[in-house]
């Protein structure tokens, strides 16, 4: 997300698709649809998701934010593999590689194909890391499949628990704030993302980096991103946060004006007990880039410790 309290815009829009219940998710198991590093895995509703594998050791799962795809997790996965990390990445239904169903962009769903992903890949003691809409595709797993197979959590720049304004949420914004952001994508998305792409950067962050973020937000199909945009806007996650009950690390800055960290990081960290949580003076919403070696540094550090 790249403009000012983009989060907030792009967490306006309700799901597409049709929830999967809990007890229809653990009916039919997930796999990988052969052996071979690389390989895509099957979902519960047959949808195939890329992933990549590199490095060896401990697995780390990671979960990629609103309207990208796995790439953006490239210096993270460099990073950790070299330091005796098994680093997985997938591809959310609808983005990069994976199938494009018309359906199941619905928090529920979502959540049960990181399950798919876990489960398909046989992984224990998996330490689980989420940025922005990603985060809450984490808790909502936590909150469905349970931890058995969870060692730790690290949530950068979370959306969560909840950023609409209702009756009982005077935090977020009210849906007409987001409806104003919706017509400006629908009439022109790359303006909007040229726009505001500096809110989500430190002026020090080159124009190459910029540029290629905004290439990647670029190949996601509009109506995609609007139904995940949808989805983690409207899903309350507050009662998720009481049911985590791993280690869980909290990345963000005080200048994220896409997730401000008033009503998402320290309300996510406030709910879930034990939680730590990490501010960076100056960073933006999109501090796994322009704080890179901090952030991976704080990673390394929490995975093993």
């Amino acid at each position: 997300m790249l403009r000012r309290n983009v989060l907030l815009s792009a967490i306006a829009t309700g799901a597409l698709g049709t929830a999967v219940d809990t007890a229809g998710a653990a009916s039919v198991a997930p796999s990988a649809t052969d052996t071979r590093r690389g390989a895509k895995i099957r979902t519960r509703d047959g949808v195939e998701l890329f992933h990549r594998d590199s490095g060896a050791g401990r697995p780390v799962l990671f979960v990629h934010s609103w309207g990208v795809t796995s790439a953006i997790w490239g210096y993270q996965e460099a990073f950790l593999a070299d330091h005796r990390l098994r680093c997985i990445t997938f591809d959310r239904r609808g983005h990069g590689r994976s199938d494009a169903p018309s359906g199941g962009y619905d928090m529920d769903t979502l959540a049960d194909d990181v399950d798919s992903v876990i489960v398909g890949l046989d992984l224990h003691d998996v330490v689980l890391v989420g940025h922005s809409m990603g985060a809450g595709e984490i808790l909502r797993y936590l909150a469905r499949h349970g931890s058995s197979r969870v060692a730790k959590i690290a949530l950068l720049a979370p959306t969560t628990p909840f950023v609409l304004k209702t009756a009982d949420n005077a935090h977020g914004a009210p849906p007409e704030y987001f409806d104003k952001t919706r017509a400006a994508w629908a009439a022109d998305y790359p303006k909007w993302l040229e726009d505001g792409k500096h809110a989500a950067f430190t002026p020090e962050t080159s124009p190459d980096m910029m540029d290629w973020f905004k290439s990647v937000m670029l190949s996601v199909h509009i109506p995609t991103a609007i139904a995940c945009n949808r989805a983690f806007v409207e899903t309350d996650l507050r009662p998720d946060l009481a049911k985590v009950d791993r280690p869980v690390l909290i990345l963000q800055g005080d200048s994220d004006q896409s997730a401000p960290l008033e009503i998402t990081g320290r309300l996510t960290a406030a709910g879930i007990k034990g939680a730590v949580l990490k501010v960076y003076p100056g960073a933006p919403h999109l501090l796994f880039l322009t704080h890179m070696a901090q952030v991976n540094r704080d990673l390394l550090e929490f995975i093993e410790a």
